[in-house]
């Protein structure tokens, strides 16, 4: 870090949104595309999910560069059953492949009060929330899956084979906006938590990770040496390969054992899969289901402390950037 370089700075989440966008149109993304995936950014950074949003945007801009994500890609969307839709992202970006998918999910949700959306061939989804929630939003339930390179060992074992497969569900108010949310992976823990605590020399806690003879370690580099751990031992473990049969089988892509590395610059595309169970709660109980979640949700909001994940959530924005992050976002927008 420079001596001009503050150590963090204040950002709107417009000025974010667009660096990202003009930083991925310079390395290839097609502006639409690059619209997309900058909105994604956005909101990470408004939620505070650091490692979903500038985190990864050199990853995506160095991949965009090297042609490990087409960065042009015109997904195809198939709906050979009324329930089934298809999507197949051409190995670009994942925000590309959902926003194309969709308005035809949401239609066949409606149309027959459940569907099955598959994603197919992408680039890393990161945050799978930010998809969950846009279903929500339209008064849809929706529980999103994938998988990612092998990080996690079976329990009992000491050799990575499952992702971090994370889970997310996103629960319609009825009024248009989001009662509940959740978004987390199986494993103990994300693996950003790990990257970004063995760049800033810090230990982790027990429990996240075992080192490469399956010993529980608090040393980051030993962990990524090693493999992560899921979470809550055997249940995890259950809800993991849950995840990487309906991503990964499911799909048609790529099982977490054979995914390549999802941040170097150069290698094979990640070909990735996401799959989301889309519900439209009034085609079974009707009002029923607002006035039980209602109810569900004031057992819980009436207990000082306790609430509902995800309910009520206001973006922050301002933010705040780390000074040299945000110096390197400058340097891929050009500016």
């Amino acid at each position: 870090m420079s001596d001009n370089t503050p150590a963090t700075l204040e950002l709107t989440l417009d000025e974010i949104e667009e660096t990202t966008r003009r930083g991925l149109v310079r390395h290839g993304a097609a502006p639409g595309i690059a619209a997309l995936v900058a909105n994604a950014v956005r909101v990470a950074e408004g939620n505070n999910n650091r490692i979903c949003g500038l985190y990864y945007l050199e990853s995506y801009c160095l991949q965009l560069e090297s042609g490990r994500i087409d960065g042009t890609a015109e997904p195809a969307v198939t709906t050979d059953r009324p329930g089934a839709v298809r999507v197949d992202g051409g190995l670009g970006f994942a925000q590309s492949a959902f926003a194309a998918g969709f308005p035809t999910a949401v239609a066949s949700a409606r149309a027959n009060g459940i569907c099955g959306m598959s994603v197919e061939h992408t680039h890393t989804c990161t945050s799978l929330g930010y998809f969950t929630e846009q279903f929500a939003r339209e008064g849809l339930l929706a529980i999103g899956m994938t998988n990612a390179s092998p990080r996690v060992s079976p329990p009992g074992g000491s050799v990575p084979v499952l992702g971090t497969n994370p889970i997310a569900m996103a629960v319609p108010d009825g009024e248009g906006g989001i009662a509940l949310q959740f978004d987390f992976s199986t494993s103990a823990v994300a693996l950003g938590r790990i990257t970004m605590a063995a760049a800033a020399g810090e230990e982790i806690p027990l429990g996240w990770a075992v080192d490469a003879e399956g010993m529980p370690t608090t040393d980051p580099q030993a962990a990524l040496a090693g493999s992560l751990v899921s979470a809550g031992g055997y249940k995890g473990y259950g809800i993991s390969l849950m995840v990487e049969l309906l991503a990964g089988a499911m799909t048609g892509c790529r099982l977490s054992a054979d995914v390549p590395p999802l941040k170097t610059t150069e290698g094979e595309p990640h070909d990735l899969g996401q799959f989301y169970v889309v519900v439209d709660p009034s085609s079974y109980s009707g009002a029923g289901f607002h006035d039980r979640l209602k109810a569900l949700g004031e057992s819980i909001t009436s207990q000082p402390g306790a609430r509902l994940p995800g309910a009520g959530r206001v973006p922050t924005d301002p933010v705040t950037v780390e000074g040299p992050l945000w110096a390197r976002v400058l340097e891929l927008a050009g500016d």
